[in-house]
Order: C-alpha cells, then sequence, then structure tokens
C-alpha cells in the first residue's frame, strides 16, 4: 500500500477534503470540518491514522504488530498503521471506511444530509 492510493481512496469519500498539517508534515482527509484519516511518516515509515471505538482500537493493536497508538493524537481512538507492515490492502480500505463512518455518524444531521445532496 502507498500513501498515494490512500490519499485517492479517501478523498473519494462524499464531502472529503484534504489539508496539509505543516507542524507533522502530514496530509489531513476531514468530513464537515473533522479528520477521519491522516497520512504521514513516523520515523521515516509512511503511516495512516485511522479513528475507530477505543475496543476495536486495541483489538486492532493486539492483532497486527503494524497498527500502534497514534503518537499525536488521542491513544484511545486513534490508531497509526504502517504502510509497510503485512497488511492487506484490503484492511487499509476497511479501516478507512469505519473511520469515515464513525465521525460522520457524530456530524449533525443538517451537515450529513448536505453530503448526500
Amino acid at each position: 500500500m502507498n500513501s498515494s492510493a490512500l490519499l485517492q481512496y479517501c478523498m473519494a469519500k462524499p464531502g472529503a477534503q484534504q489539508s496539509d498539517q505543516n507542524q507533522w508534515q502530514a496530509s489531513q482527509v476531514k468530513v464537515g470540518e473533522v479528520m477521519f484519516a491522516m497520512v504521514w511518516e513516523i520515523e521515516g515509515r509512511p503511516a495512516l491514522a485511522v479513528k475507530s471505538s477505543p475496543e476495536q482500537a486495541e483489538n486492532l493493536r493486539e492483532l497486527h504488530p503494524e497498527i500502534v497508538p497514534c503518537e499525536h493524537l488521542n491513544k484511545a481512538h486513534w490508531n497509526a498503521v504502517y504502510l509497510d507492515g503485512g497488511l492487506p490492502d484490503s484492511q487499509f480500505y476497511t479501516l478507512i471506511d469505519g473511520s469515515y463512518q464513525l465521525v460522520l455518524s457524530g456530524l449533525p444531521e443538517q451537515v450529513r444530509q448536505g453530503l448526500q445532496a
């Protein structure tokens, strides 16, 4: 998996907007002004940050060595996933989909409806 493919997949989501986070040299992807994914490097390794429930975040860390708590974000909800690990591409897409849906469900109804128009 590579950063470009992940950003392209994220940007195909309804309402997705990309911005740069200069402090971390990262590309953030947001929906309704709320981030659901971030692509950047951790100590020279490409990584993806995704949000999930605390239970799922912990479970994923236990199952996959390439998934770790996200250093710069709330570690209970955010995982960093190394792109150069053994995770299959389909798992990256599943994690992005889940993160997007989680953030989308927390947006006000009016904002969600505007994304569907």
